[in-house]
């Protein structure tokens, strides 16, 4: 990451402390360093509370998941990274090296399909990909699936994030494939090829400026995260989420230990307090976030899975492949503009 973004997501940072009534305080050898992907505002409270709660100060790192694993795989990260939070299974899985084991006591309460069976991936929340829309600007233009994307009068109208930096963009490049190769991935590349030839040249550079750019009305579709457009969608009666008629994939993101951390304890507390019943309801019912507990609900106004397309896929095997996806994504990325 360039000197300049980097400043600019530290001193956005430090404007959660003077949220949280830490202004003032500086980073101290003590403090949990937290590297997230997470959006500020869904960072905000949740760090509060637990600063509040347990008296331990963290310092938080927002910038995307592919930024923050290629820092830790070079170990240029400053500070050091003790938790990664956030980030889909599918985006961490090449990098499972870099985690330290750690099993929750909270795992007792994980639905089955969400259990760590891997001994560094502890789940945080169930995320599908959704499409976002605008409905003042779409006027009549019909939008249910993917296929719909390649109408020719959404040129340039389409919010999609760089894969290679963005998790939910590289989660929608994976749920393309399936969906658009019926079940095999290799057969989705025409499909790739055709929907970033639509984009007519503009790949925006974080998942927040996907949501927000359909939000301020800058572009009629954008490509995200169930939680990113239901918080527009549910003030604002222009904004809605469509699930891919094509089908939908959900994927856990998580919450990883760094391996070799001087901070063990505390981070295995801060994974305990984010998977806690507590947090998990207040992330449900209040941020649009699905749990991945058994016993909490999700919120009444998200679409239960049951009235979903869904695609299931083995999250290691797309883990395995993101390098040769990512390469080729560029090479068509190159090849269209």
């Amino acid at each position: 990451m360039h000197n300049s973004r980097r400043l600019f997501f530290i001193i956005l940072i430090l404007s959660l402390y003077i949220l949280s009534g830490c202004s003032g305080k500086k980073t101290s050898e003590d403090d949990l360093i937290v590297y997230s992907p997470h959006p500020i505002d869904f960072i905000t409270e949740l760090v509060r509370n637990y600063e509040n709660d347990t008296g331990m100060h963290v310092t938080v790192i927002q910038m995307g998941t592919g930024e923050i694993l290629d820092s830790l795989a070079l170990d240029n990260d400053d500070p050091k990274c003790d938790v990664l939070w956030g980030g889909s299974l599918s985006s961490v899985a090449s990098a499972a090296s870099l985690f330290e084991d750690y099993t929750s006591p909270n795992e007792a309460f994980f639905a089955d399909g969400y259990k760590n069976k891997e001994g560094m991936f502890t789940r945080f929340s169930d995320i599908p990909s959704v499409l976002m829309i605008n409905r003042n600007l779409l006027g009549d233009i019909t939008v249910e699936g993917y296929e719909d994307l390649l109408n020719p009068e959404l040129k340039g109208k389409i919010a999609f994030a760089d894969p290679r930096l963005s998790s939910s963009s590289f989660e929608h490049i994976i749920n393309m494939l399936y969906a658009m190769g019926n079940g095999s991935p290799e057969n989705g590349w025409d499909y790739v090829r055709s929907f970033l030839e639509n984009l007519n040249g503009t790949l925006v550079t974080s998942s927040r400026q996907v949501y927000q750019g359909v939000s301020d009305g800058t572009f009629a579709v954008g490509l995200t995260f169930e939680e990113g457009g239901a918080n527009y969608a549910e003030t604002d009666e222009n904004i809605s989420l469509i699930y891919m008629k094509e089908g939908v994939i959900f994927t856990a993101d998580g919450l990883y230990i760094r391996k070799g951390t001087d901070h063990k304890e505390q981070a295995e507390r801060f994974v305990d307090y984010m998977t806690g019943k507590d947090v998990q309801t207040y992330i449900s019912q209040v941020l649009n976030r699905r749990t991945v507990r058994n016993d909490v609900t999700i919120k009444p106004s998200l679409v239960s899975k049951d009235r979903i397309n869904e695609i299931v896929i083995n999250y290691g095997t797309a883990g395995a492949v993101k390098a040769a996806w990512l390469d080729h994504f560029s090479s068509i990325w190159n090849e269209v503009q």
